[in-house]
């Protein structure tokens, strides 16, 4: 009898604690608004289908007047490879400040691409799952900001055969040739 008493109470606290486990501690910020982030995401999917571009489109819209090709990679990964022309705004810096300052016309046509987009030089653009592609997030991030002049190169595009001219910064054009003027040293 005691035995089942204390399986009975055991089970009785351990169904507390499940119950309890489930409720949401709410710790406020507003600084940040998951279910504000959704909502815009979801506009943005909706408005985005409409704004990807094939190569030869992409291309072709690069050259218009006025049109910014923005590249969000990292600073490095833009140093090593990038479209030629495009202007580099790492993701972690977009902020309303940066846009701002960088494309103060909210109605100027941008053209964006990221690592997805290219295969065959995995250092400049390391693959990320597609559900993070950095696409997705700059678009969602200019779309929240209210940029809706947006456009995304849409195929994945081989380095070697890609009518996209891909070009190294200055920098890294002089850090490679260091690198090759280095004196290799050989250990026995």
């Amino acid at each position: 009898m005691k035995y089942k008493l204390v399986i009975l109470v055991l089970m009785f606290l351990s169904a507390i604690c499940a119950v309890n486990a489930q409720k949401v501690v709410k710790i406020p910020n507003p600084a940040i608004d998951m279910k504000g982030y959704l909502k815009v995401a979801n506009e943005a999917a909706e408005y985005r289908e409409s704004r990807r571009l094939a190569e030869d489109e992409f291309i072709k819209a690069s050259k218009e007047p006025g049109v910014i090709v923005l590249d969000a990679r990292s600073k490095q990964k833009y140093d090593e490879l990038h479209i030629k022309g495009a202007v580099n705004l790492s993701f972690p810096d977009i902020t309303v400040e940066s846009l701002a300052r960088m494309f103060p016309d909210k109605n100027a046509k941008i053209l964006i691409y990221c690592n997805n987009n290219f295969k065959n030089a995995e250092d400049a653009f390391p693959k990320k799952m597609a559900e993070a592609s950095l696409n997705i997030s700059t678009y969602i991030s200019l779309y929240t900001y209210g940029y809706r002049n947006v456009y995304e190169l849409g195929p994945l595009l081989d380095v070697k055969t890609t009518k996209v001219e891909l070009v190294p910064t200055e920098i890294e054009i002089i850090r490679t040739k260091l690198d090759e003027l280095k004196p290799r040293v050989s250990v026995p």
